[in-house]
């Protein structure tokens, strides 16, 4: 639990201040993480502190590449994070994608994917938790995105582009979650 509450801590500082909207997000985030405990396993406590962690690049002290992920990763490297925990924030919510949407595939390549559960968890934690951190479906939450960066905006390109893989991985989440309460 140490690692969960010095994520806590930093995400706080980080942002409840300066982007209280985004902090709130990241607390949804992190609820669904807990309520997907099962799913990662021994790994549950990574996935909590990435998904309080994984927009602590928007704090506007750590922009640098205006890419969050990225520039959140920078950060958590800096101050010594676990090397898994850096990659996951960097890799969090199909990030590639993005990064290669907005030439910076060259910065991603310093951080490795590492798919699977704890990777999809994180996404679908993501995906279906609103800007003020109520869970949504996943569909609810792309057509939100589309709707508040408009039709000509990257990121509606990056959603719009992504929501397969994005969806893919909350469908995963979701039948892994089935499978364990199945017993």
């Amino acid at each position: 639990m140490a690692l969960v509450q010095w994520a806590y801590e930093v995400a706080e500082d980080k942002l409840a201040a300066p982007l209280p909207r985004r902090w709130a997000h990241v607390q949804g985030v992190a609820r669904q993480a807990r309520r997907l405990r099962v799913v990662a396993g021994a790994d549950a406590e990574v996935l909590e502190a990435a998904a309080v962690l994984h927009d602590v690049g928007y704090a506007p002290d750590l922009v640098d590449t205006g890419f969050h992920p990225i520039d959140g990763a920078v950060y958590l490297a800096h101050i010594e994070a676990p090397e898994r925990l850096v990659h996951l924030v960097a890799h969090h919510s199909f990030a590639t994608y993005e990064a290669e949407l907005r030439g910076l595939s060259e910065r991603m390549t310093a951080y490795h994917d590492e798919g699977g559960p704890v990777r999809d968890a994180l996404w679908c934690c993501d995906l279906t938790t609103s800007p003020d951190g109520e869970t949504v479906k996943a569909d609810e939450r792309i057509a939100e995105i589309k709707q508040r960066y408009g039709p000509d905006h990257l990121v509606t390109r990056f959603i719009t582009g992504a929501a397969p893989e994005l969806l893919a991985a909350v469908e995963r989440t979701e039948r892994r979650l089935a499978e364990v309460e199945a017993g």
